[in-house]
């Protein structure tokens, strides 16, 4: 199946050297439309827009930057809880209709109890997975639903309810979702369409997706994988390894003495993991590289892979043969690393998977 490539936008100029996340901050317009136009440009199927409980609305960031680009989709980060499911899908299926299919959702949690608070949300992440699996319930039924319905569940309660609006991608735009715990699985697997994960080894990622395969077959359904990595490019190998150790250079705090870069510890089971491999070894498959992610305590997308544009699209293709179909890639340079994977690796990674996919087919 054709590769997808998932960027991620940001709506200010980052102020550190190496930036590892781009979301938090003011917001410049310029800047947000330049970003979102290089993604147009550089061929990314979607441009992830994140969340955070003090960073710019994703949904009206979003809508400034489809107004300024022709094809580019988004995968808007998007929590339960905060506004109605039923207000929530009519939403999305008016987004959807206003730019020709251009939405995907990314449902999560939050990253912390602290964090849900600044927002006003007080329950337990467990119940906020519950919460998320009835809320996309009720999306799906006023999405899909020709009559008036009614729902009751444990969250939410509704009466007569109809949307006039359902989206023009059917039966909706496409649901991921990411998360280690049993919370996350249980509501993922029943739920959404694609689990997005972090960067792992080869190995474990094939056992991984044997596990929630085996989840989501119980519901009956057929599930798609995502996977997130920081490439790090380099006209040479060697010239990759050094910019990925001036990259960690530059995100390491040194005299931490919880071991993690910036004081921080994992805020989840997903970071956990991640950590968990960077103390197994630097490296694992060649090429992916653990340490950002070990000095930054494994928050978002730090599992790098390190080499020449050829070297990492071969990686990528490794991970494809096991059926991840999609990627997520950012670099540490935001907007400059997004035009040179325009330039070198997307066009490799698109190429290759093709091949391989023609190789099957005979």
């Amino acid at each position: 199946m054709p590769v997808r490539v998932i960027g991620m936008i940001g709506v200010a100029p980052p102020s550190d050297e190496a930036t590892v996340h781009i979301i938090k901050g003011g917001i410049s317009p310029a800047y947000l439309r330049t970003f979102a136009q290089a993604h147009d440009e550089a061929d990314f199927d979607l441009a992830l827009v994140g969340y955070t409980a003090s960073s710019a609305e994703g949904f009206l960031v979003a809508q400034y930057a489809a107004r300024h680009t022709k094809r580019l989709g988004f995968l808007i980060a998007h929590r339960p809880g905060f506004v109605a499911p039923t207000l929530a899908a009519r939403k999305i299926a008016t987004f959807d209709h206003l730019t020709d299919g251009r939405v995907a959702l990314h449902i999560i949690s939050g990253a912390s109890d602290a964090e849900q608070e600044g927002d006003g949300d007080f329950a337990p992440k467990d119940v906020r997975y519950r919460r998320a699996g009835e809320y996309i319930e009720v999306m799906k039924l006023a999405w899909t639903s020709e009559r008036r319905f009614d729902f009751e569940g444990e969250f939410y309660r509704v009466r007569g309810a109809k949307s006039d609006i359902q989206p023009l991608q059917k039966p909706h735009p496409l649901l991921f979702f990411g998360g280690s715990s049993e919370g996350a699985l249980a509501m993922g697997s029943k739920n959404c369409d694609v689990f997005a994960m972090f960067g792992e080894p080869l190995a474990a990622t094939a056992a991984r997706m044997a596990e929630f395969r085996a989840r989501a077959a119980k519901y009956g359904r057929t599930p798609t994988f995502n996977m997130s990595f920081r490439p790090i490019l380099g006209a040479t190998e060697g010239a990759a390894w050094d910019r990925a150790r001036a990259i960690l250079a530059s995100v390491r705090k040194p005299g931490d003495p919880t071991g993690f870069g910036n004081g921080m510890r994992p805020l989840d089971q997903s970071a956990r993991r991640l950590l968990d491999f960077a103390a197994a070894g630097e490296t694992h498959d060649e090429r992916l590289w653990m340490p950002i992610a070990q000095a930054t305590g494994a928050m978002g997308n730090t599992s790098c892979l390190v080499g020449t544009a050829e070297q990492v699209a071969q990686a990528l293709l490794e991970y494809y043969k096991l059926g991840i179909h999609s990627f997520l890639m950012r670099g540490f340079d935001p907007l400059q690393d997004t035009i040179e994977f325009g330039r070198e690796l997307i066009p490799r990674l698109r190429a290759g998977a093709q091949e391989l996919d023609r190789a099957q087919a005979a």
